[in-house]
């Protein structure tokens, strides 16, 4: 299991945290091994459906005989039950729509990564002050990346993430960077709902392949 430090470093260093969910085993598999192919090395799968406990079990199964370096963190905790769940199948980073103190204080006693959906000023300070150093700015497309510009030198400490309202273009990207973010966390943008119907991975590959450019180019200016 991943340390918080090494969860961090890795998730910053692939510059973007791409998460998605499907119901089906199969292409959960299928998607998360294309995401390996085109360099990806953190994956965000979401807690949004019953089948996401025992699709991850096998994911991680996966990962530890065919996808070395990956790590596989779990999204959309809600409460401490799910967090321990997830842990104790193998979850090596875990992400939050909204800041929860349980699965905070949990994931810390085991020096496991925890990104907290943030959205204001207070929830930023009270992720902070329970020890979180990974904050996910949760809606971006709410927010938008003015927000962090006028927030950002008051959490000098802190790393952020934007996750939803992120696109696959230059613009968005260098957007966000501009007003110093880490990382983007891309989900539908990236992964549609429509690519994983039509087992679309070739797809989804390239588009991969391009944003990790595209972040290169940012981060070069």
């Amino acid at each position: 299991m991943s340390t918080i430090q090494n969860s961090i470093d890795v998730i910053v260093k692939q510059g973007i945290l791409p998460l998605y969910f499907n119901a089906s085993e199969e292409k959960s598999i299928a998607i998360l091994k294309v995401l390996y192919k085109a360099g990806i090395k953190a994956v965000e799968y979401t807690s949004r459906g019953p089948e996401a406990l025992s699709n991850f079990r096998k994911m991680v199964e996966v990962r530890n005989a065919e996808l070395p370096g990956m790590l596989l963190g779990i999204g959309t905790i809600k409460n401490i039950e799910q967090a321990q769940e997830f842990y104790n199948i193998g979850a090596d980073f875990f992400i939050s729509p909204g800041f929860v103190a349980e699965v905070s204080d949990f994931l810390r006693s085991k020096e496991v990564l925890y990104a907290p959906g943030c959205m204001t000023p207070t929830e930023i300070i009270t992720a902070e002050n329970a020890g979180v150093k990974f904050i996910k700015l949760f809606p971006g497309n709410i927010l938008g990346p003015d927000f962090l510009s006028g927030i950002k030198d008051i959490f000098p400490n802190l790393i952020f993430m934007p996750t939803g309202g992120v696109d696959t273009t230059l613009q968005s990207i260098e957007s966000w960077y501009s007003a110093g973010v880490s990382a983007v966390g891309m989900g539908s943008k990236l992964i549609s709902k429509k690519l994983m119907d039509y087992d679309a991975y070739d797809t989804i590959e390239k588009e991969t392949l391009r944003v990790l450019d595209l972040i290169e180019t940012v981060r070069n200016k």
